[in-house]
């Protein structure tokens, strides 16, 4: 392999800092109820003197904890997607203000996230999770913003309307593999970069056939044996389907050609990422498994942030493993990469098909191989996708109806069948 050319610059670049300034920076924090934003608000208010949230967005399901945020950071402006819950965030606001004090401004709808993504500040944490997560990506890439990017979304499914978008530097990963080997290029020059190698944990069936994964129940796939996630991310590491995202993630955001970028199984989850060298250096970033500490690189890169996260206790034996990825019972990630090099809305697809199969399995409407033979079946009729400058958000939008509709279709039918 040979080394790296030095443009395009990345999007993702350690060694080069946007808008940096110096003092308490100002965020806005989107999706401020779920786990990467609490976990967030976690650390700004155990560091007062570095971090001041200006405003919180929130799909809407758990109005109490959003006012009860907004309280805590006494924040300008808080947000909800779904704008029937408005009336009910501003009883919850009432509730823990207190009679008579002001409450902070409430917006609500579909675009209230990108008008917080665009609004005065340093840096936007996108703690989204879906494709809804695009637009408010986009909105603060335009704004000028630094963008802490834990709506791995925007890359998947938008990825050249994101990477027209960004500035070199403006984007830092928020993602325990991503923030890895953004820590890790930080120790070299880019050209000098041989090889990313993605850890993965193996989920909870790693080392079985794919005859032995023909079975396994939705208990089966939920219970991750080192990351506590939502189902449908805990489904994804199952099928290694996060793996294969990742992958196409590594690719945009640091300019990497596919066949450099690896993927190897870690079971402990202790090494998120390395980054090898034309010298035969490898470099690894490690931590127990922790989002602290990819939380705390998105908002105050290029300073660390004290006691962010758990370190190791070396006085304590313990063992690391590496081993390669079973390209056969788990293909998720080769097919990853040939959505990842087909580019336009391929990624898109492939996402949104996945989703829909990840919901059918949950309910036990397929089974866990049938996720993966369902995707594969969309993205092989998905055919050339729309590709190029000429990719917009609507383009996106429409292969994404697509292939929710086709999956269910094939789902349905894959049903029919195993009952006929």
């Amino acid at each position: 392999m040979g080394a790296m050319s030095d443009s395009p610059a990345p999007l993702a670049d350690p060694h080069l800092v946007f808008d940096a300034t110096e003092g308490r920076r100002d965020l806005v924090i989107l999706g401020s109820t779920g786990s990467i934003g609490t976990q967030a608000i976690d650390l700004v208010l155990r560091n007062p003197a570095r971090f001041r949230v200006t405003a919180l967005s929130a799909a809407g399901g758990r109005v109490g904890l959003l006012a009860e945020q907004a309280r805590q950071l006494r924040v300008r402006t808080v947000a909800v997607a779904d704008g029937d819950k408005a009336p009910a965030l501003r009883e919850a606001l009432r509730e823990v203000y207190g009679a008579g004090k002001p409450l902070p401004e409430i917006l609500a709808g579909p675009e209230a996230a990108s008008e917080l993504a665009a609004s005065d500040c340093h840096t936007v944490l996108n703690g989204i999770t879906g494709s809804i997560g695009l637009a408010p990506t986009l909105a603060a890439l335009k704004a000028g913003r630094t963008l802490a990017l834990a709506n791995k979304e925007s890359l998947i499914v938008g990825g050249p309307l994101v990477k027209a978008l960004a500035a070199p530097g403006q984007i830092i990963p928020v993602d325990s593999e991503h923030a890895a080997l953004f820590q890790a290029l930080a120790a070299g020059k880019r050209a000098d970069v041989r090889k990313l190698v993605v850890t993965a944990s193996g989920g909870p069936f790693r080392g079985r056939t794919r005859a032995e994964l023909a079975d396994v129940t939705r208990e089966q796939a939920l219970a991750h044996p080192t990351w506590a996630m939502g189902p449908v991310i805990t489904v994804n590491s199952a099928t290694l389907v996060n793996k294969g995202l990742e992958v196409i993630e590594a690719h945009l955001l640091y300019d990497i050609p596919f066949d450099r970028i690896e993927v190897v199984v870690h079971p402990q989850s202790y090494v998120h990422s390395m980054v090898e060298f034309t010298d035969g250096s490898t470099l690894a970033q490690a931590t127990p498994p922790d989002m602290g500490g990819p939380i705390a690189i998105g908002l105050g890169w290029p300073e660390r942030v004290p006691d962010a996260a758990p370190a190791f206790d070396w006085t304590k034996a313990s063992s690391w493993e590496f081993f390669p990825l079973d390209t056969e019972a788990f293909p998720s990630v080769g097919l990853a990469r040939h959505v990842g090099t087909l580019g336009g809305t391929a990624p898109a697809v492939f996402n949104a098909a996945n989703e829909e199969c990840v919901d059918a399995f949950l309910a036990g409407r397929l089974p866990f191989n049938g996720i993966m033979d369902t995707v594969t079946a969309v993205v092989a009729e998905h055919g050339d996708p729309a590709t190029g400058t000429s990719l917009t958000v609507a383009d996106v939008l429409e292969a994404e109806t697509w292939a929710r509709s086709r999956a269910r279709e094939l789902s349905a039918e894959a049903t029919a069948e195993a009952h006929a």
